[in-house]
């Protein structure tokens, strides 16, 4: 039996083609797909904002996941999620009010009295009083307490600055006295720059409280900042008044953990106060020939 023999041809030169065209197709599916589900329904991220906005005002927090997961259909537990706008961007808001004073309301009471007992100093601009989310700040303005260049207290202000250390003493809080000047540079045979004599002055404030009015040193330091940190532009002559001063700073518990002194209780009894953690406690003694201030750390030069 004879076997015929099939005559082969030449293997075609297009069948590329097919698998560029399925590598085309695949690639034009894909791109449908992605953009597809990029396209996020508008209305519903609205009813889900709706939703999370009423949830927010009418009751706590745990109400948040209910409305959400009721929005989805239930089909799944979701978990709080944050605003959205309708463009579907989160919302991103303002601290509120109320966390910055959650950290200075243990000083109101200190606040109205000190207003109260320094009325007269403050009406003739000698001293200012701020509340800040640091503690409050006590502000001795140089002109009246200091003569120009000069770091010695004058004695008549001696009655002003009493006041201030009654009220300290009835408190258990960290103080730090911070000494500021004005732009203008100073170099004297006392001061070669404005930093010795920011820090000089801050001194000479906790000398007068700790022996003349009993502050205990060990909650007090000092810091001198020059003209680092104005209140007021250095262009004019009361600008520059208001900041050549002394800042008494009355921390806040917090704000007094942050800081490198110990801490004690009220009338300069050595121990941990309400919150303040409870191994914190009065620093060793100095050794013999060490700095005469040990709760004094050197100013920043």
């Amino acid at each position: 039996m004879s076997r015929r023999r099939i005559k082969q041809g030449h293997p075609s030169q297009e069948r590329w083609l097919v698998s560029y065209a399925d590598f085309i197709t695949l690639m034009f599916a894909f791109f449908v797909v992605m953009f597809a589900s990029s396209q996020a329904d508008k209305s519903k991220v609205k009813r889900v904002s709706e939703s999370v906005d009423k949830a927010l005002e009418d009751g706590p927090g745990s109400r948040i996941s209910a409305a959400v997961f009721e929005m989805f259909g239930g089909k799944a537990a979701v978990k709080p999620i944050a605003a959205m706008n309708e463009q579907g961007a989160r919302k991103v808001e303002a601290p509120k009010p109320l966390e910055a004073a959650s950290l200075t309301g243990e000083l109101l009471p200190s606040l109205a009295y000190l207003r109260e007992q320094l009325a007269k100093e403050i009406e003739s601009g000698k001293m200012r009083i701020s509340l800040e989310p640091r503690g409050l700040v006590v502000s001795l303005q140089q002109a009246t307490f200091f003569p120009s260049g000069e770091d010695t207290i004058d004695p008549e202000t001696y009655a002003s600055l009493g006041k201030v250390a009654a009220a300290m003493l009835k408190l258990p809080n960290a103080v730090r006295l911070e000494g500021h000047t004005d732009a203008i540079p100073i170099h004297t045979a006392r001061f070669r720059s404005n930093w010795e004599l920011s820090a000089s002055r801050a001194i000479s404030v906790l000398e007068l409280l700790t022996s003349r009015f009993n502050i205990p040193r060990e909650r007090v330091a000092i810091a001198g900042y020059a003209d680092m940190a104005p209140v007021a532009g250095n262009d004019s002559e009361s600008g520059r008044a208001r900041n050549r001063r002394v800042d008494i700073v009355i921390l806040n518990r917090q704000q007094a953990l942050t800081e490198p002194i110990p801490v004690v209780g009220a009338a300069g009894v050595p121990g941990p106060v309400g919150a303040l953690a409870p191994q914190l406690a009065l620093a060793p003694k100095p050794p013999p020939g060490a700095a005469q201030h040990p709760g004094v750390p050197h100013a920043p030069m």
